[in-house]
């Protein structure tokens, strides 16, 4: 259940830890996580109070890409996004994003497509330098140069893995299990697992994806139009997870509402043992807030690092996450939720914004969460 929560908007987010990521190779959700405070006798605890553990902060923030201006921050890919709202995912235990795009140098265009997006790999790079843990993958621009780019992807994603710090992502693969496998970052003795799929397919103003959904015989994104194998992935990764967070990429472009697919949606997850179901695609902030019994939900994050002619003044921020691990396999409890609110410049880059900017952004939150099906807190 989610206990006492506090939902805040503020300029500052707690000191970040630094997660550990497991070694390449590893995947099992039921291994031991890399330390434990676990005294493994049980006999000083009582059964009905077991030992508290540490909170965790995860942070989360929407869409990200390196077009018009932004490309050329990649020159410089260890400051490419440095004292900017990237600041406050830096300062998070686990922070993620989504990034919307194209991952490489080669590739055709999708034919008909009316907006690709593509970026070289120093993007991985960028992302990693500014705080950046996992990103999303699964979106509806991530294979719009082809197929034939993911072989570059996945190598430049192996390499970013390997890096310091290490990015993980998450939400395509070669093939099914690669999609959807979470990726396992450990925290201390705290055992976080991120997942992340696509419904953008269903959204009648995007240009179809669905023929990039991941089979069994060819890699893509992982799709959750079918939302049966995301919820059995969510399931498994509860049973071996102190914390599971799962990234959609849903909705409807330009709206500030969530569909009743994406409410059906996020109420499946969290019944399939979800801690936090959040996601993107509308380019718009939607509502959130606790969800039913238990968990917390973020319909829509809205841009983050995104250029448009139009996209100055844009609103965005950075959702800070306090949780709380219980028993392994067992719901987390979400303490508090804090929103950084920030805006879009004309270069494309979000930055924290001031007291006035805030009551803007708490006025267009509060009328975005009176449309869901979300409680204040």
């Amino acid at each position: 259940m989610v206990g006492a929560l506090v939902v805040l908007a503020a300029c500052a987010a707690p000191q970040r830890s630094g997660p550990q990521a497991l070694s390449p190779g590893t995947s099992d959700l039921d291994a031991t996580p890399s330390s434990s405070s676990a005294s493994g006798t049980g006999e000083t605890a009582a059964p009905t109070s077991p030992p508290r553990r540490r909170a965790v902060t995860i942070a989360l923030a929407g869409d990200v890409h390196a077009e018009g201006v932004l490309r050329s921050r990649l020159d410089d890919p260890a400051t490419a996004f440095t004292g900017t709202a990237f600041d406050v995912l830096a300062r998070a235990d686990v922070a993620v994003v989504n990034l919307e795009t194209a991952v490489g140098t080669g590739g055709e265009a999708e034919p008909g497509k009316r907006f690709v997006f593509r970026a070289p790999p120093t993007v991985l790079t960028a992302l990693a330098a500014a705080g950046v843990d996992v990103v999303s993958l699964a979106n509806n621009h991530v294979l719009d140069f082809g197929r034939g780019l993911l072989t570059e992807t996945f190598g430049a994603l192996a390499e970013a893995e390997r890096g310091e710090p290490p990015l993980r992502a998450v939400g395509v693969g070669r093939d099914v299990d690669e999609a959807f496998r979470p990726a396992l970052i450990d925290v201390g003795d705290t055992r976080i697992a991120m997942l992340a799929a696509t419904t953008a397919s269903l959204d009648p103003t995007a240009d179809p994806t669905g023929h990039w959904a991941v089979t069994a015989s060819r890699p893509g994104t992982a799709d959750a139009i079918r939302p049966e194998r995301l919820v059995r992935a969510v399931a498994r990764a509860r049973r071996g997870a102190d914390v599971v967070v799962v990234y959609v990429h849903w909705g409807v472009q330009g709206e500030s509402c969530p569909t009743p697919h994406q409410r059906d949606l996020a109420a499946r997850l969290l019944d399939a043992g979800a801690d936090v179901v959040a996601g993107s695609h509308a380019h718009r902030l939607q509502g959130d807030g606790p969800g039913g019994d238990g968990g917390y939900v973020a319909y829509g994050l809205g841009n983050f690092a995104w250029y448009l002619p139009s996209s100055d003044g844009e609103p965005t921020g950075v959702l800070s996450l306090r949780v709380r691990p219980t028993e392994r396999g067992q719901r987390a409890d979400v303490l508090r939720a804090r929103w950084t609110p920030a805006a879009i410049g004309a270069d494309g880059l979000p930055r924290v914004i001031g007291s006035t900017g805030r009551e803007r952004f708490d006025a267009q939150r509060t009328r975005s969460r009176d449309c869901s099906d979300l409680r204040t807190g």
